[in-house]
């Protein structure tokens, strides 16, 4: 995987009785969505109406240590991992978001993209507010304290702005008594249900529920409030969707979710096993062994093996201690990064034709690197398979997909691109199979980076676009 960042991951957990764990519940949560963004993660905690709140730059488990965890007891947590462009990469801008207004108090967690954030701000700040950060967050928190002032209760404040928000957005709110999910009309971003006896947990993946021990109960459904209060569910669809109407983010099972997770229905190892056996269906080759490179290239990797025939192996070792922000100035030094990250199994490749299977191509420079790897590394051939269409435009719903000019398959045919990085041929999944690797799901899906196509109107060039 090439230049492409993570979205957020946001999870909480609602008890009726205190917890002295709750902090720890929320913290193993953030653990398992570590993959959602490396950038910044936060806890926010309630006890007895009272918010504490601890956040910093870096991984979750670097950040916080036992002490941190035990002085947070409560009964309702939520936290946040982030990823985030360079220009609001800073502890201001780490979540959860915690604000004072009239009405009490409300800590929230938000993964997503509000397009016309600029507008918002702007509206807020001749009406007074006063901003200490720079993402998306504090403004759908305003909008919330503000409407609040005219609305009976936190979630029908919620339920108020939602026409406000354009993009997307899956969100865990805190007051001092309840926990709201909310998940945009058109679904873009994952957000899950799970129970561990009378409590309730919300995910950004099902695999946050299993490493807390929650049975998974069900999606968020596009479009939907939740609500917990006094221990009971109250679900708000009045901007729900139908399914031919909602626009999940296919990318979250070509690359960003966890293969072990579940979205809406379908099982995101499977697709891209899937993803795999169609490759080879639509590009085979002679070859002596297939590859992926790790870690969402192994699953389509072993789907191209099981559909051609050919043997499976491991050809990229992973250096697990490199985390995907990994920052280098100069191009030369970027390069040279990827050796830090892969190294190649000479043993499995050496005189063999090789098959390797990669998740996505953006700019054209890291997987060059790879191919050169494996060929130093005695590969007789390397057959770049990819186990999605070409990228050919943005992506302004959370995904850190670049504006089309730096995209190398819109600056190159595909013959050019495959002298570029070296390989001996090159094959990209066909875009009208998109659907075929997603037959389970209950929800649509959005393509717009594969085909240009979006759920809704898209930012100007006049619009800021932040990633929360």
């Amino acid at each position: 995987m090439e230049n492409i960042h993570e979205e957020c991951g946001v999870f909480g957990y609602y008890s009726e009785t205190e917890k002295s764990d709750i902090a720890r519940s929320v913290y193993y949560g953030l653990f398992a969505l570590q993959h959602r963004g490396q950038e910044a993660c936060g806890i926010a905690v309630n006890k007895d109406r009272v918010t504490s709140c601890k956040k910093g730059m870096g991984l979750v488990g670097d950040f916080f240590n036992d002490k941190m965890l035990e002085e947070m007891p409560g009964n309702i947590a939520i936290g946040h991992v982030r990823y985030c462009d360079a220009a609001c990469n800073n502890i201001e801008n780490a979540q959860p978001l915690f604000v004072k207004y009239v009405k009490g108090t409300l800590a929230i967690a938000h993964n997503g993209n509000i397009f016309n954030a600029v507008a918002l701000r702007k509206e807020l700040e001749n009406e007074g507010a006063l901003f200490h950060s720079t993402g998306d967050s504090e403004i759908i928190a305003y909008l919330i304290a503000r409407a609040r002032l005219n609305c009976p209760t936190v979630e029908d404040a919620v339920a108020s702005i939602i026409p406000r928000l354009q993009g997307s957005f899956s969100l865990v709110i805190m007051s001092p008594t309840k926990l709201i999910a909310v998940r945009d009309p058109f679904g873009v971003r994952p957000l899950c249900i799970g129970r561990v006896g009378n409590d309730y947990v919300f995910s950004s993946e099902t695999c946050g529920l299993d490493t807390v021990g929650a049975t998974f109960e069900r999606d968020v459904l596009p479009g939907e409030i939740v609500t917990i209060h006094h221990g009971q569910l109250k679900s708000n669809k009045q901007y729900c969707k139908s399914k031919c109407e909602s626009a999940s983010c296919i990318f979250e099972h070509i690359y960003t979710a966890r293969p072990d997770s579940v979205i809406d229905g379908q099982s995101v190892n499977e697709s891209r096993i899937l993803a795999g056996r169609l490759l080879a269906k639509q590009h085979p080759v002679d070859a002596d062994i297939v590859i992926g490179v790790p870690d969402s290239g192994l699953s389509s990797a072993i789907g191209y093996a099981k559909e051609s025939g050919i043997p499976y192996g491991t050809g990229l070792i992973k250096n697990r201690y490199i985390g995907r922000t990994f920052i280098l100035p100069s191009q030369e030094q970027r390069e040279r990064s990827v050796a830090l990250k892969l190294n190649a199994l000479r043993h499995s490749i050496d005189g063999k034709r090789v098959v390797m299977v990669d998740d996505s191509i953006v700019r054209g420079t890291t997987i060059a690197n790879i191919v050169k790897m494996l060929k130093n590394n005695g590969a007789k051939e390397v057959h770049v398979r990819v186990s999605s269409p070409k990228f050919l435009y943005a992506c302004y719903f959370g995904t850190d997909v670049p504006d089309s000019k730096y995209l190398a398959c819109t600056k190159y045919t595909d013959e050019e691109l495959c002298r570029k990085i070296d390989a001996d041929t090159l094959g990209f999944l066909d875009v009208e199979s998109l659907p075929d690797i997603v037959p389970d799901s209950t929800v649509g899906f959005c393509t717009g980076c594969f085909t240009g196509k979006y759920p809704c109107p898209v930012p100007t060039k006049e619009d800021k676009v932040t990633f929360e």
